[in-house]
């Protein structure tokens, strides 16, 4: 099992130093989000929250790590040409010696796109738009000159020095839960993180939240790796990537029944809760044992935690993650 650490913008110092402690633990990805406004479930929102640019934040994980990939859970595809999004991760390709995942999504957070007054189609043509993007992106990486032609991008012998370090280019994860979004994955992604369907609604809904159960995130690998078959592709060869947004690290079983028992409404139990993709919840004990059910039964090659706070997160590193191969 690999582990990973999704930070949120923290000043650039700071997030020299979590990603520091976090390689040190072991952690083997090291990533951060691409948002102009940071937007949890049902619209909540912080409007000072730190919102450096997302390259900038890859450049700082890339130079203060020798070891951890480096990258981010997900550069929203709509915020920037394909040829500027090929460019800069080539940047950080080479910036991090050949450590670079390069994350991309279609775009979820509506208010970003009203509050900017960029564009902000359907799911459809954003799914659309991320598809063209990432064989533009993917020609540019590995041709001399790239000529494309499609519905919304246009490349007419497009030239594209130095390539990026990684051949034939740094491995490609791709962000999502909608049954559109793992079809363009299937086509293309090396990683696929399966989430919370947004896609539609536009912001995180709690209802959509509720219905990535256990038996939800099985049932999209399987989609995932038909449609790869389908493709054309070795179905095995994708990996399968899971993000709890929540992790809570508790002190004994009662905690950790009374922190599930937050949650369980949502989910019509508390085991329910704690068997969510979006949740982990347990004593160290109980984590390691979660997690070594979701390798087997969710097919998962990597576990990404959100930083909460240094104390939470070496403990973590200490007492869970050396016990899950």
């Amino acid at each position: 099992m690999e582990f990973g650490l999704q930070m949120m913008n923290h000043e650039p110092a700071r997030l020299r130093d979590i990603a520091q402690v976090a390689e040190g633990l072991g952690f083997a990805f090291l990533c951060v989000p691409d948002h102009f406004l940071y937007e949890g479930p049902e619209h909540q929102s912080d409007p000072r929250h730190p919102g450096f640019d997302p390259m900038l934040a890859a450049a700082v994980l890339a130079g203060a790590t020798t070891r951890a990939r480096i990258g981010h859970l997900v550069l929203c595809n709509l915020f920037r040409h394909p040829m500027l999004t090929a460019r800069s991760l080539t940047g950080l390709d080479h910036l991090s010696g050949g450590r670079l995942v390069a994350g991309l999504g279609g775009g979820w957070t509506e208010r970003e796109f009203t509050m900017t007054g960029i564009p902000f189609p359907d799911v459809t043509t954003r799914l659309r738009m991320l598809d063209e993007a990432l064989r533009c992106i993917r020609g540019l990486w590995t041709e001399e000159q790239t000529t494309f032609q499609g519905e919304f991008y246009r490349l007419d012998g497009a030239v594209h020095w130095p390539k990026p370090v990684q051949t034939p280019h740094p491995p490609i994860l791709i962000g999502g839960g909608g049954k559109g979004l793992l079809r363009v994955a299937a086509r293309h992604a090396d990683i696929v993180n399966v989430i919370v369907e947004t896609g539609r609604t536009g912001y995180i809904a709690l209802g959509e939240v509720a219905k990535l159960t256990d038996e939800r995130f099985q049932s999209r690998v399987k989609f995932l790796r038909d449609c790869a078959r389908e493709e054309g592709r070795d179905p095995g060869k994708i990996q399968i990537s899971n993000v709890a947004f929540t992790t809570m690290l508790t002190k004994s079983p009662e905690e950790t029944q009374e922190k599930a028992g937050m949650f369980a409404p949502m989910f019509g139990s508390v085991e329910g809760a704690l068997r969510s993709p979006n949740f982990l919840i347990g004593t160290p004990d109980e984590m390691i044992t979660e997690i070594r059910r979701r390798k087997q039964t969710w097919d998962i090659d990597q576990t990404i935690i959100s930083f909460v706070n240094e104390k939470a997160l070496r403990a973590f590193g200490e007492q869970v993650m050396p016990h899950v191969k």
